[in-house]
Formats: C-alpha cells, structure tokens, sequence
C-alpha cells in the first residue's frame, strides 16, 4: 500500500505572493485554432458554436457585426478583441441584413493544421478579421471559465500610445496582411498572449471579477490555503491541516472557506485533483493507478470513483475520449 503523502513543509514554507498571480501564471491555451479572414460588403459567416471552448475575434481593419448566440448583435471596428467565453455560435456580418453563409460555403484555404485563411465578398467595403477558438489549460480552467462573462471587449487602440498590447495588435495587423515565411507561427503565438491578457485585463480591472472562487484566491487567509493546495495537491490533507495553513481555528477556517469559495475546502480539493487528473489523462500515456498515486489516492478504485463523481465518467472513458475533445475543433 502507497503511503499517504503528507505537506512538504519546506514547500509550503515558500512565500505565497500572489495567489491569483500564480495561477495566471500557469494559463495557456491548447487546441488554438485561427482563421484569417479577408472580407468585401455584402459578406456573412455564421459559426457553430463548441462546448468547453472560447472563441474570439480580433479586427485587423474595417468593421463589422458581431451576434452572440441569441443576443443583440453589436459592432466591432479595427483594433477590437472580443471573447466569447459561453461556446455559443456566433454570426460576423458587413451589416445586420447581409446573407450568412455557412463555413462549409467558404473558400478556405488551409495553411497549417491550426491555420487557415478565406477571402470573399460582394466587393464592396473591406474588413480583415482574425477569428480563434481554443481551449484554456489548466486545473482552475473549469473554476474560471464560470465565472468570465459570455463576452468581453476590449479596445486596446484607445490606450496610450505606449501600449505593448496595442503594439502587438499592430504587429499581427501587419503579419496578417504580408504573411510572409512563418507568418502564421508568429500570428498564433502572439494571438495566445493577447487572449490571455484579455483575461487577465478582466480580472484585474471588473469589478465582477471580485467574487466567488475569484475573491477567495485574493483572500490573505483562504488565498494562502488556494496556493497550499495547488502546490501540494496529493497531500494528506485534512480540515485542521488546511486551517494551520491558514492560521485560524478549525470552525472559522471551514466557515470562511465555503463562504467564499462556494463549496466545502476538502470537496474543492477533491475537485482540484480530478481536474488535475483529467489534464493527465488528456495529455499523458501514464497508467491510471500511477496517476491516482500521484494525487494522493491509496487505490484505483477510490480514484474512480472520485472521478465519476466529479464528472460523471470514468477515468478510462475520459482518456478514450481524449483525442478526439483534444483536436481542433474547427471543419
């Protein structure tokens, strides 16, 4: 039998700093997928939309229309990013009364497996578009992604001159229009760290952003435990133990952690490991008694039956499913 694994001391002896600054840290993006567009009015694409993935559209040039699933639809001018974070399909129109057409209508020319690019239209004005879909990548993704808006806008070209984000923009602006030899490298790569700046822009600056899971990671006590438990997730951990890490009493400690978190400190450190492990069996051949070992769990079948618990499937049915959730989720 395993021996359970208990805290590391020296490791949650390391300053903890910023808790939410950890995990913005550790975000990227998996299964990006980019379309660059290049459009002339009267012109309409209509997107279908895809579960447990964002997408997002950047303005190169001109204008256009943006419709979010049933919501009014809104316009978007050059320099404008906008996130989509509810997987619903999406409608980009030269003008709300423009024929949509289907993505299986375009002529998309396919440049890499993540890339490609499409130019129609009726020839009248014209408008650049960068259109994205990707995944975020790491155990809090699932914690985070419920409590983004459906859609966040940003205007970064209303910024100070010195702006890097506006500068990056420009740069893609400019990539996109001349794609020269690794063009699309550059374009993907540069489009990854706006996305998240977008992200990061938002939870800094809303005020929205200041609850929930959110306010408990910025919390002096519980942020502290937040951190304890992601650095040190296979530990044998109890109530008490998360309490001397957050140097209350047991009863005030499990008070405070469900009021702000939303749910029980040993249940979200359940859900924690399974994310974890859900990642692992994702990206990893490792056998599942390994990664149950891993986590803390003293056999296999505890292990799956934690997972099922947590998202209705077994770890073994998740890793079958595993590559096809894994590739890009475009046509």
């Amino acid at each position: 039998m395993t021996e359970p694994h208990v805290p590391n001391p020296s490791l949650l002896a390391q300053p903890v700093g910023d808790p939410l600054g950890e995990i913005l840290h550790l975000l990227k993006l998996t299964g990006t997928f980019y379309c660059q567009s290049r459009l002339s009015a009267p012109w309409g694409i209509t997107i279908p939309g895809f579960s447990e993935v964002m997408s997002f559209a950047v303005v190169i040039g001109g204008h256009a229309w943006l419709q979010v699933g049933e919501d009014v639809p809104f316009e978007i001018h050059k320099g404008d990013l906008v996130l989509m974070t509810n997987g619903a399909p999406i409608n980009l129109f030269s003008d709300p009364g423009a024929q949509l057409m289907t993505l299986e209508d375009l002529p998309i020319r396919k440049v890499t497996e993540l890339y490609e690019t499409v130019e129609f239209g009726g020839g009248g004005a014209a408008c650049s578009i960068m259109y994205g879909l990707a995944r975020l990548d790491h155990a809090s993704s699932p914690m985070l992604m419920a409590l983004l808006p459906d859609v966040l806008k940003i205007d970064p070209w209303g910024e100070d001159a010195g702006s890097w984000l506006q500068g990056t923009l420009q740069f893609i602006a400019r990539e996109a229009r001349e794609l020269r030899p690794g063009g699309e490298t550059v374009i993907t790569r540069l489009a990854d760290v706006v996305v998240i700046e977008a992200i990061r822009r938002w939870l800094i600056g809303s005020p929205d952003a200041d609850r929930g899971w959110l306010k408990a990671a910025r919390d002096p006590q519980i942020g502290r435990v937040i951190v304890a438990i992601h650095r040190d997730p296979a530990a044998d951990w109890s109530v008490e133990a998360l309490a001397q890490v957050a140097g209350m009493s047991r009863s005030a400690f499990a008070a405070r952690f469900t009021s702000l978190v939303g749910t029980p400190a040993m249940q979200y450190l359940a859900e924690w490991r399974m994310n974890l492990a859900r990642r692992r069996l994702r990206e990893t051949a490792l056998p599942i008694a390994t990664i149950a070992a891993d986590l803390g769990y003293q056999s296999e079948p505890a292990f799956n039956r934690a997972f099922k618990r947590v998202f209705g499937t077994t770890p073994g049915q998740a890793r079958r499913t595993a590559t096809l959730r894994e590739s890009p989720p475009f046509p």
